[in-house]
């Protein structure tokens, strides 16, 4: 299984996508790309974690997604990882290729061996941002979806907690 789950800020992406990962047996990895930056962020993803029970390993890959990607699938029955929205984010701040980056993430879903759910923000519903850099990441982050979309199996848009299933 390769699902990717997209949808708005709070629209249930990642429950959705928890349950869908928790429903296979074995040992579970949740790959999160956030970074605390405050301690609001702190918080948040103290309790994403705390949400988690004990078949969950976490590892943290706010740059390094392909390769976390790769050597969690050697170790884990499947893989959650939640988001790639926050993964670009991270990319492009640190001033890295995201064409490059993307490439070698769409390598890493598509040898992927174990069932894997991808969570990102569909950013491209608003209007068109006043500014070049959030325009270039509104662009880059449609680009990134429309990739793993293509490799995915399975495609949900989340609204209000409710999957509306596009592929699969």
């Amino acid at each position: 299984m390769k699902l990717l789950i997209l949808g708005g800020a709070r629209s249930g992406k990642s429950r959705f996508g928890q349950s869908r990962i928790e429903a296979f047996t074995g040992q579970l990895c949740y790959i999160a790309t956030a970074q605390a930056f405050d301690s609001e962020m702190a918080q948040r993803i103290a309790l994403h974690r705390a949400d988690r029970g004990p078949r969950w390993a976490t590892v943290e890959a706010p740059l390094d997604l392909p390769d976390a990607i790769m050597a969690s699938a050697a170790q884990v029955d499947a893989i959650l990882v939640d988001c790639l929205t926050l993964w670009l984010s991270n990319l492009m701040l640190a001033e890295r290729n995201v064409a490059q980056a993307s490439a070698q993430l769409a390598q890493a879903v598509q040898d992927c061996p174990v069932p894997l759910a991808l969570v990102a923000n569909e950013v491209g519903l608003g209007i068109v941002p006043d500014n070049a850099l959030a325009r270039r990441f509104r662009d880059e982050a449609g680009r990134l979806n429309q990739s793993i979309a293509q490799i995915a199996g399975e495609v949900a848009f989340l609204a209000a907690g409710l999957p509306l299933m596009l592929k699969g």
